[in-house]
């Protein structure tokens, strides 16, 4: 059974910076491609990043691009998202998702496992 975990959400004031941890369990990472997505009260889910097995191509959402990095580290089974310059539009919960067909397109459709969310708030 996949299991992903988010961490590291909370709350911060506009432009402060936070890093979400997703840790996975019951599949090999590395075989897994990693994203997150996100959802604010009364609107659709957004994904904002994606990323590869092996890490080597990353795609972000323009909303976030140039303020939200996507990394993992596959020693640590663990997929982060490294957020930066946060606005009060960034206010979500921020789902994690794994695929283990390779997928890492920025749709939340097709991802093959979740992660439970973690609540982001930026103040104004």
């Amino acid at each position: 059974q996949v299991q992903l975990v988010e961490s590291g959400g909370g709350l911060v004031q506009t432009g402060g910076s936070l890093r979400l941890s997703c840790t996975v369990s019951g599949r090999t990472f590395s075989s897994l491609s990693m994203g997150w997505s996100r959802q604010a009260p009364g609107k659709e889910r957004e994904f904002v990043a994606a990323i590869s097995r092996s890490g080597g191509n990353t795609r972000a959402a323009d909303s976030v691009k140039g303020r939200f990095t996507i990394s993992r580290d596959n020693a640590k089974n663990t997929v982060y998202l490294q957020m930066n310059n946060l606005k009060p539009e960034d206010t979500a919960v921020y789902y994690c998702a794994a695929d283990a067909g390779g997928f890492y397109y920025l749709t939340s459709a097709n991802w093959d496992y979740w992660g439970q969310g973690t609540q982001v708030t930026v103040s104004s």
